[in-house]
């Protein structure tokens, strides 16, 4: 037997949530960094919005005063008139309408197998594979098994930076999860602090961050 829940953005199987979810293991982002950024010395800058649906809202102001407050950590310092600043700094951000997957979290004993995944252990042929996002033995046989869907959104952040007296490029970075959230105002300052981590790095490099969760309290 056979049972088929639907989970929502933040209900999902223990597993998935391991993987995926910031508030138990840190916040997982892929970023990708290509710089000739020459170093900080003062540099003024404005930050600008690189999809012209953004631009003009209080939200991309929102967060385009957080890549300001990285940026003058680092030492660059924002410019009193934007018509006249040394860095032009242009910032995308989105967020997809989600993939479902299907999991399963119960036991298992298709043609004869018993086990957690769903006849891992002592099935009539065998089975090659462990647990997946969809197992074909798991509706079938005479076992019990759980089986849950959850759906997993991919959120990006883009990140160019110009050298305003001849539009040369300086710096294009990227940075992109996948979690169990489509709520921008989660997602971007996660994505943003990622972006970031150890900045500008190095020309080329495409490296795996983990910021740590929020803490409680």
């Amino acid at each position: 037997m056979t049972r088929f829940k639907k989970f929502g953005l933040i209900a999902a199987p223990a597993l998935a949530l391991v993987a995926l979810s910031g508030c138990t293991t840190g916040f997982k982002a892929d970023v990708a960094r290509f710089q000739q950024l020459p170093a900080p010395a003062g540099q003024s800058y404005v930050v600008v919005a690189d999809n012209p649906q953004l631009a003009g809202g209080l939200e991309f102001a929102h967060y385009a005063d957080m890549v300001g407050q990285r940026l003058a950590q680092t030492g660059y310092v924002q410019a009193n008139d934007p018509a006249r600043a040394d860095l032009i700094v242009r910032v995308a951000y989105d967020v997809d309408n989600g993939r479902e997957k299907v999991r399963s979290t119960g036991f298992g004993g298709g043609y004869g197998g018993f086990g957690p995944w769903g006849g891992g252990f002592g099935g009539r042929w065998g089975r090659p594979w462990g647990y997946g996002f969809y197992d074909p033995w798991l509706f079938g046989g005479g076992g019990f098994n759980d089986v849950s869907s959850y759906t997993v959104y991919t959120s990006d952040l883009s990140m160019k930076i110009d050298r305003a007296a001849d539009n040369r490029r300086l710096f294009e970075g990227k940075a992109s999860a996948q979690s169990l959230s489509n709520k921008l105002t989660y997602l971007v300052p996660n994505l943003i602090d990622a972006m970031f981590t150890n900045f500008p790095g190095q020309n080329g490099e495409d490296v795996k961050i983990t910021l740590p969760p929020e803490k409680k309290g």
